[in-house]
């Protein structure tokens, strides 16, 4: 069902953009609205990788230097029957983590050392696991196109008010402001759609579905207040992570958290494994304000007695 609505949604998206170069240039119009967006995914399949890990910062680590981070994610890869991605580390506070990669033989996934400070060794171990359902997905590919083709509208209604202004009609000034909201609706349905197909995904990956929802408990909260320098520098990039990053929900790419813990709630109780109390989830996004809310400088392990970011699960 997540399959055949991101496909119908992808369908809208390439529609809308092809309406919009035929309303203000007519067939040629539409043509070259077909070529822009194909040479911009062919572009983006090759190297959309490439440019996310190095917008980030990111390290790549092996398992000679990742420690237990790096056994846990091929542990999941291979009960998830993945190939090994390639594994990053990205030193920042903010409590997040992403996939990236064209396909699963090309795929990395990558998290902060916020996260994996924060969390315990099933919650990352979640967190992770989710990451690779949207690898095993294909969902960075799918999202790939989707940025892509909504940037492109967006290119193209921008090249029309400039170029064409009053002179466009009255069908394309609506096109023009009307296409790239629409594209941006279009876009935050297929990432809402892709999250909760990738928590399930992880869930079953992990085989706790309990674990992910406390995660997404704790780091919801430190990640929209302290967001990635990535994300203040291109917003772009918030569709990535596992939770919005210094974005309103209103404009969120990702499905609110609350209604993504009941899901993962529901797949424990099909799997077996009880349910959350109901307050749990609240109050864990609370502590985790508390915590970190008003301190966003706080040293991320090493001589402060907290966990280090590559041994973060052996202190009790």
């Amino acid at each position: 069902m997540n399959m055949l609505k991101t496909t119908m949604l992808l369908a809208a998206l390439t529609a809308l953009f092809m309406a919009l170069g035929f309303t203000l240039g007519g067939r040629g119009g539409a043509m070259l609205a077909l070529v822009v967006a194909a040479g911009m995914n062919l572009f983006t399949f090759w190297n959309a990788d490439k440019i996310v890990l190095k917008m980030h910062k990111a390290r790549e680590i092996d398992a000679a230097d990742g420690g237990d981070f790096y056994q846990l994610v091929v542990n999941l890869a291979q009960r998830g029957n993945l190939p090994m991605p390639k594994v990053y580390l990205i030193d920042s506070q903010s409590p997040n983590a992403f996939a990236t990669g064209r396909d699963p033989e090309h795929a990395a996934v990558a998290a902060t050392t916020g996260l994996i400070n924060m969390l315990s060794r099933d919650e990352v171990e979640g967190v992770m696991a989710h990451e690779l359902a949207h690898v095993k997905n294909r969902d960075t590919l799918i999202m790939t196109m989707v940025a892509t083709i909504a940037g492109a509208i967006s290119m193209i209604a921008n090249f029309g008010m400039f170029f064409r202004g009053r002179n466009a009609g009255i069908a394309g000034i609506l096109a023009i402001f009307i296409a790239p909201f629409a594209a941006m609706i279009v876009q935050m349905a297929i990432s809402r759609t892709r999250e909760f197909g990738a928590d399930k995904g992880g869930a079953e990956i992990s085989g706790k579905p309990l674990a992910l929802a406390s995660a997404l408990a704790k780091i919801a909260g430190p990640a929209a207040q302290h967001p990635t320098e990535a994300s203040q520098r291109n917003p772009a990039t918030a569709q990535l992570y596992i939770v919005p990053s210094g974005v309103r929900a209103m404009f969120s790419t990702h499905p609110a958290t609350e209604d993504r813990i009941e899901a993962l709630q529901d797949i424990a109780g099909e799997m077996g494994q009880g349910q959350m109390n109901a307050g749990s989830a609240r109050t864990a996004a609370e502590l985790s304000r508390e915590m970190y809310g008003s301190r966003p400088n706080r040293p991320s392990g090493g001589s402060s007695g907290r966990r280090s970011a590559l041994d973060p699960f052996d202190r009790e």
